[in-house]
């Protein structure tokens, strides 16, 4: 069984001879940021955090899709944070993608590679530095909390892609597949993230057009990807911000598999008030 692969965005800047045509779309009902746009020059600092930048991929917009905020950090050797979540009512998710963390949760530390996943509630005392000579990469999906009246807050979660088994979705033969870090049906989570994966050809049968706000990212592989009245080419690298009810569906390129991280709301009453 092969390792996982998982994409990381190219840095640096293109040279002056590259034509300036993209693959780069923003629309009413979603956007896509291909790996290529993800340069030096489109990241991010953040206040607390040393040796540290961002690329960020998704925040709440008014008008578009509003639950999440999704980034793209990469820490340098000895940075990292010791105040990292800004907003008390902040939890998040961490999923590595390159190189090494060590993440310190109410003083316990766990070390993280690539496919290593911690889901981080609200008001989790949590700490994270490169401890490591290279370079660490992750992507850091942030929610703020819809709390429930009767019902507990979730605890943390430390696991990886590696240790988690996919569920093959409904007749599928095994072919479209859904790595849960959680389990979906626990009232104390707002929020998923998932990895789901195609085998070469294996297809989203229909239009999903449904209420959760999506953020993918491709971690490997390519696809045609169907959004809204467009059908779109994706591959490894490339993200897609989708706002609620955005039809959705895709065929799988090949010749491997194709698989992306996938964030979405659940759980959750529709508020009745905007």
């Amino acid at each position: 069984m092969s390792k996982p692969t998982y994409a990381m965005p190219p840095g640096g800047l293109p040279t002056q001879t590259q034509l300036l045509s993209g693959r780069a779309v923003f629309k009413e009902a979603y956007a896509v940021i291909p790996h290529g746009v993800m340069r030096d020059i489109v990241t991010s600092r953040l206040p607390h955090w040393e040796g540290t930048r961002a690329w960020v991929l998704a925040r709440p917009l008014s008008g578009f899709a509003e639950t999440f905020a999704q980034m793209i950090v990469e820490v340098a050797p000895g940075g990292g944070s010791e105040k990292p979540e800004p907003e008390k009512d902040g939890e998040g998710v961490l999923f590595v993608t390159g190189g090494e963390i060590r993440l310190t949760i109410a003083g316990k530390a766990h070390d993280l590679t690539p496919g290593g996943y911690a889901y981080l509630p609200p008001g989790c005392l949590w700490s994270l530095k490169n401890v490591s000579n290279n370079p660490a990469t992750f992507h850091w999906i942030r929610k703020r909390y819809a709390a429930v009246e009767g019902i507990d807050l979730p605890e943390p979660v430390v696991t990886s892609d590696q240790d988690v088994t996919p569920d093959a979705m409904p007749d599928s033969g095994g072919r479209w597949l859904t790595s849960r870090f959680v389990d979906p049906a626990d009232m104390r989570h707002d929020m998923h993230v998932n990895i789901v994966t195609f085998e070469p050809g294996a297809v989203i049968p229909f239009c999903e057009t449904h209420v959760m706000e999506h953020g993918l990212y491709v971690l490997e592989g390519k696809a045609v990807y169907r959004l809204n009245e467009d059908w779109v080419e994706v591959e490894a690298g490339d993200f897609m911000w989708l706002r609620a009810f955005c039809p959705q569906a895709c065929y799988a390129g090949g010749p491997g598999k194709f698989r992306y991280l996938l964030y979405k709301d659940a759980n959750r009453h529709m508020p009745l008030a905007i």
